[in-house]
């Protein structure tokens, strides 16, 4: 029940991000946007992690212990967790409409980096699936906007390396900046540091220590797993949180996705119900 319960706010939420401009509707929806770490099948800890928002799981209850709260709460299987679920669907598909953007080529982000005049700008980004697709310090320029919005587009699986790094500059106070990395399998963050909200299918981990000051850990059908990581949503100088792009869904001065999102939406949306049936008839 509650797999066609999502299926049918997805579709709800969903279409109104895709064809509201004048409702400026951010990509998280409000109770999304105040977890951390969000986990579908659980989330597990090695103590102590300390996490700035909330840490939830649902339709698993499990969100493990051993937490250090500077903000939010343990949402195990809750009404806020489920409702998060559900926009976290919505939020996946609005972010995969804006793809595929540009391919990036010739190896890892970090090579594509320096061929390409030492940082990202904004924009939309397809990484193909390597051994590690991030490798180095990741600069992203914003070239001094405050709604600056970076969408980076992973096929298959994120995986950083223990020597990467992500860092924001010249993003003026901050206030709309948008930074959204949208996984379709697994994501492993092995390195020191990362930003942004990641929005992953699958399992995100870390080889521990990890330290995101602004972003989030979200999982739409697995799990997270921390191992004295720390998490928060309240570091990024900026009233959304999480580099969530508050004033509008689109990148820069676009209000809304090209006119072909809405096909995307669809097919995101069909792909969603086939995934939903096929594990209902599953179980």
């Amino acid at each position: 029940m509650f797999n066609l319960i999502k299926i049918a706010a997805v579709a709800s939420l969903g279409l109104s991000a895709l064809s509201a401009p004048a409702m400026a509707t951010p990509i998280l929806g409000l109770d999304l946007a105040s977890f951390a770490v969000l986990g579908a099948a659980g989330v597990t800890n090695v103590p102590t992690s300390t996490i700035g928002g909330n840490l939830g799981s649902a339709p698993n209850a499990s969100v493990g212990g051993g937490y250090t709260f500077t903000a939010g709460s343990l949402q195990a299987n809750t009404a806020l967790a489920q409702n998060a679920q559900i926009q976290l669907d919505a939020a996946i598909v609005a972010v995969n409409a804006f793809g595929p953007g540009t391919t990036i080529t010739g190896g890892d982000l970090d090579a594509w980096q320096s061929a390409n005049g030492g940082s990202i700008t904004p924009g939309v980004y397809t990484v193909p699936a390597l051994s590690e697709n991030l490798v180095g310090a990741l600069i992203l320029d914003g070239g001094g906007s405050n709604t600056a919005v970076w969408v980076f587009l992973f096929p298959s699986t994120l995986i950083a390396s223990t020597t990467s790094t992500v860092t924001l500059q010249n993003i003026g106070d901050g206030a709309n900046v948008g930074l959204y990395w949208s996984v379709a399998s697994a994501a492993t963050l092995n390195g020191p540091t990362f930003a942004g909200n990641v929005l992953a299918h699958d399992l995100i981990s870390s080889d521990g220590n990890l330290t995101i000051t602004c972003g989030r850990l979200l999982s739409a059908e697995t799990q997270v797993t921390l191992i004295q990581d720390s998490i928060s949503i309240t570091g990024c100088g900026n009233a959304s949180g999480g580099y969530d792009q508050g004033a509008d869904i689109g990148l820069g001065s676009e209000a809304v996705p090209e006119p072909g999102a809405a096909l995307l939406f669809g097919a995101g949306l069909a792909a969603l119900f086939a995934s939903r049936k096929k594990s209902s008839a599953a179980a």
